[in-house]
């Protein structure tokens, strides 16, 4: 066996196990502290105090693993001063609710920390031939790319499992990607699968039905590595490339999107939280909550294998995938209310009457 692969196995399999042990003792912290999430408002889908410090032991196992396996350098000093910050900030939030500006505060400074500090920046791009460096604008771009991996990850966690089963799939797509094109013994590869061993033993306690909730700490810090991981696998490559982790996070991506739009519709802040994500869509058609985590990490799979034929180079195939996927994507949109209650109900409607008027002829 590939000596490379024993590694990768060994790092996951560790992290894993420490995760694991540890999460019992995360639940114990967060009832001492008050971080527990009480359902006050229609919008929790779980009925009982769950404690939400889940992300907490998330960053002990991934600390772990980097003691254990991680190499000094600037770039990962920056990652964890930056990974810091995400968690100081997530803690706070956990216990007592802060706003939004202060969330995003906290979320800058850590960004800004990557950007400056560990010189982590998407600089250029390769398409069609020519290579577009962004110049001073790869500050800002950066910037934004960070923060958007950090809130589509933490919009999307409401489910049981959700966020952290998007999370480690993300991580296992993008760990199999770089193993493919050689990109062994490197800081991405070692962060990969340090923190999919963190994430899959967290699960191990998250899935339906959690015993513990990452909390704005864990979403926060698995969408801050996300990020980090997109930024150090892919910088200065393909535009194709660079396309992959995009890709790969079509599901948190789209439920964001259809949120702002969803919201811009109603004439409301993009910032108010509502019940209509996609998670919520999947609940109103009578699916368990068990079900529909299931169902998104089907979808989200497919986006990921998709992303690694493109990588193999087997485009035909990804681009089946790709279009079976819009098409479901646009029933979705048309037959739910992810975007409009209304719209929804008159194409019901109208197909209901189309097909009235057909049984009536036939």
């Amino acid at each position: 066996m590939n000596r490379y692969l024993v590694e990768i196995i060994l790092i996951t399999l560790i992290t894993f196990v420490f995760s694991a042990l540890i999460i019992p003792g995360m639940i114990k912290i967060a009832h001492h502290i008050g971080a527990i999430d009480v359902p006050k408002d229609e919008r929790r889908v779980h009925n009982k105090p769950i404690p939400k410090m889940g992300g907490l032991g998330i960053f002990f196992a991934f600390l772990f693993g980097y003691m254990l396996f991680g190499v000094h350098s600037i770039q990962m000093n920056s990652i964890l001063i930056g990974s810091f910050i995400i968690i100081i900030t997530g803690i706070i939030d956990d216990i007592k609710p802060i706003s939004a500006k202060s969330k995003l505060l906290g979320q800058i400074c850590a960004a800004c920390t990557l950007i400056f500090y560990g010189n982590i920046m998407l600089s250029e791009v390769t398409a069609f031939g020519q290579v577009y460096n962004f110049g001073i604008w790869a500050y800002p771009i950066t910037l934004i790319f960070i923060l958007a991996c950090i809130n589509v990850i933490n919009l999307i966690d409401g489910l049981d499992g959700l966020s952290s089963g998007i999370t480690s799939i993300f991580l296992i797509t993008m760990g199999i990607i770089a193993f493919i094109q050689g990109r062994q013994a490197t800081l991405e590869i070692t962060i990969i699968f340090i923190m999919l061993g963190a994430t899959l033993g967290f699960l191990l306690h998250n899935f339906n039905p959690a015993k513990i909730f990452a909390g704005d700490t864990g979403s926060m810090f698995m969408g801050f590595i996300i990020a980090v991981v997109s930024l150090l696998g892919f910088k200065g490559a393909m535009f194709l490339s660079f396309m992959v982790p995009i890709l790969v996070l079509a599901i948190p991506i789209l439920d964001t999107l259809f949120a702002i739009i969803r919201r811009l519709l109603h004439k409301k802040s993009i910032f108010e939280a509502d019940k209509d994500h996609m998670h919520h869509q999947f609940l109103k058609m009578h699916f368990s909550q068990r079900k529909t985590v299931l169902i998104i990490y089907l979808i989200n799979i497919l986006f990921s294998l998709a992303a690694i034929l493109f990588t193999v180079g087997d485009s035909s195939m990804a681009v089946i995938i790709y279009i079976t996927l819009l098409i479901l994507t646009i029933w979705f949109i048309l037959h739910t209310g992810i975007l409009s209650q209304t719209m929804s109900n008159k194409i019901k409607k109208l197909e209901h009457n189309l097909f009235n008027s057909r049984s009536k002829n036939t």
